[in-house]
């Protein structure tokens, strides 16, 4: 009984009081959508990326930028990621979420891909994940609880030729949100995987617009389309909007049916 009420008790806390959710590769593509949605909802959003910049805006946006804090940090360094934490809490009040949403991508043949490309696709996609979940703990204990979204790939369950290192490290986000979620629950901290499939941004756009691959992904993806950076920055948006103390340790994918399509 005792742990129910602390749990609850730090859940309360963490969605009354105000905080700044922070968002890893806020600069471009799904977390420049997710942190510019976040801020449009009223939230304070710490923008972590490399180069230190956050999502474009247009002039008229000048109250989103007010919401838009921008830190460098590399996510493959836990001090760059331990400092860019300290630096929000010192300056913008507690931290109180966290999306995950920094990632390399990186394919080719399995016969021959090199494994210092195998350690980098994971040192991004997995260990950096786990290094930022582990340095953004103790602040939201601090702040009596939180949200952790980390963003995976529906490629963490299927067999995607010239994919192995990329598979197994979306695979290991879905790992790492379980074990999480269990073990931190007793913090009043949740931990969350949003799983996207096929998503157009500026990276991709030219290869999801070739006629055989739209041909392909019409056929394979129940919905006949891909999706958008704006979807998946909504349903991250609803996550820390609703006090859902249930929702915990879940993958949720959000790509068109096509994951489960036979």
């Amino acid at each position: 009984m005792e742990g129910n009420e602390k749990r609850r008790d730090a859940t309360e806390a963490a969605t009354t009081e105000p905080g700044t959710i922070a968002v890893t590769g806020a600069g471009r593509g799904i977390g420049a959508a997710i942190a510019s949605e976040l801020a449009r909802r009223g939230h304070t959003v710490a923008c972590l990326t490399r180069s230190g910049a956050g999502p474009d805006l247009q002039p008229e946006d000048g109250e989103l930028a007010r919401r838009l804090l921008t830190f460098r940090c590399d996510v493959t360094s836990s001090a760059s990621i331990a400092s860019a934490f300290a630096a929000i809490a010192k300056r913008h009040g507690p931290l109180t979420g966290l999306v995950n949403n920094a990632g390399l991508h990186l394919d080719g043949e399995s016969a021959s891909f090199s494994t210092s490309d195998f350690e980098r696709t994971l040192a991004t996609n997995a260990t950096g994940l786990f290094a930022a979940c582990r340095e953004a703990y103790p602040h939201l204990v601090a702040a009596g609880g939180g949200l952790i979204v980390n963003i995976g790939s529906f490629f963490d369950k299927l067999g995607v030729p010239r994919n192995t290192a990329y598979s197994a490290s979306k695979a290991a986000v879905g790992a790492i949100t379980r074990c999480l979620a269990v073990e931190w629950a007793q913090d009043g901290i949740r931990v969350v995987n949003v799983a996207p499939g096929y998503v157009e941004t500026d990276l991709n756009r030219e290869f999801l617009h070739r006629d055989n691959v739209r041909a392909f992904l019409g056929r394979r993806i129940p919905t006949g389309h891909t999706g958008t950076p704006e979807e998946v920055a909504r349903l991250v948006a609803a996550l820390f909007d609703e006090a859902l103390d249930s929702m915990t340790g879940e993958t949720i994918y959000i790509d068109g049916g096509h994951s489960i399509a036979h």
